[in-house]
């Protein structure tokens, strides 16, 4: 073989195994990004919405976690059931003809567009969230009445504001403050609730006393390579293996901590299985 075919299938290679290592990497927290073209109709997206609604507000919900599957079951890393998280709460929602109803809105960390290393907090509402959706099921954790009141009165005072970093990566570290990922931010705004406070510093501190995260399980190479060629995932915030804040380690935690009512996994068929 050539040295000029050697080096163009060294490329080649090279070029094959970033295209799998950014896809197995990127599962793990794919669709954090607001506008995503629909797997499903519009029908069964906004049926699917309202039904999801309606099994929260069945069980008094004014506040709790929602997620979302972003790509198939059969990509996601074992541990990762969901790929974007967020907080719905129960609010006076304004209509396109001016007038007013009650629903749920969701504050969400969402990626920019054209800069996915970055993030804004976007309100949107059950039909946005899962517009994107790659499967219609839903994550849902209901947290115990006093952490909802929290919750609410966090986001309606801007602690959701105050202990977002807009600096982005798909597994960011939740034990320090160098980047942040949906699902992180949603934890900050739980923590910031329970201890009442937006140091960061001390939010951290107690994550790390008190919180599980997931142990990303990808080769240092591939970790590497997916660094080198996406914008939106690094591994500078970690030291050694990687752990990352998922929807079911938020599940795993409250309910350790009897913070919360339940946790289910919501499908297209109306039924709610138990997730922990």
């Amino acid at each position: 073989m050539s040295a000029f075919n050697l080096f163009a299938t060294s490329k080649y290679t090279i070029f094959a195994l970033s295209i799998a290592v950014i896809s197995s990497i990127t599962t793990a927290h794919a669709g954090s990004t607001k506008n995503v073209d629909p797997k499903h109709s519009a029908n069964e997206i906004t049926t699917f919405a309202k039904q999801v609604e309606k099994y929260a507000a069945k069980q008094g919900a004014r506040a709790f976690i929602i997620a979302r599957m972003g790509r198939p079951k059969k990509d996601l890393p074992k541990g990762i059931s969901f790929t974007h998280t967020a907080i719905a709460v129960y609010s006076n929602i304004e209509l396109g003809n001016g007038k007013t109803a009650r629903g749920y809105a969701i504050h969400n960390l969402y990626q920019n567009e054209g800069q996915l290393d970055t993030s804004s907090l976007v309100v949107d509402y059950p039909t946005d969230f899962f517009w994107g959706a790659e499967e219609l099921k839903a994550g849902i954790i209901i947290p115990t009445k006093d952490l909802q009141h929290r919750l609410i009165e966090a986001i309606a005072s801007g602690k959701n504001k105050a202990v977002h970093n807009s600096h982005y990566s798909v597994i960011a570290n939740p034990f320090n403050d160098q980047f942040q990922n949906c699902t992180e931010h949603t934890l900050d705004i739980i923590n910031a609730s329970i201890y009442q406070t937006t140091d960061i510093a001390r939010l951290k501190r107690n994550a790390k006393n008190h919180f599980q995260p997931q142990r990303v399980k990808t080769s240092p190479f591939k970790l590497m390579l997916g660094s080198a060629f996406m914008d939106d995932v690094t591994t500078k915030d970690h030291d050694g293996k990687v752990y990352t804040t998922t929807f079911t380690t938020i599940a795993k935690y409250l309910n350790k901590n009897q913070l919360m009512q339940s946790s289910v996994v919501f499908d297209q068929q109306g039924k709610a299985a138990k997730l922990i």
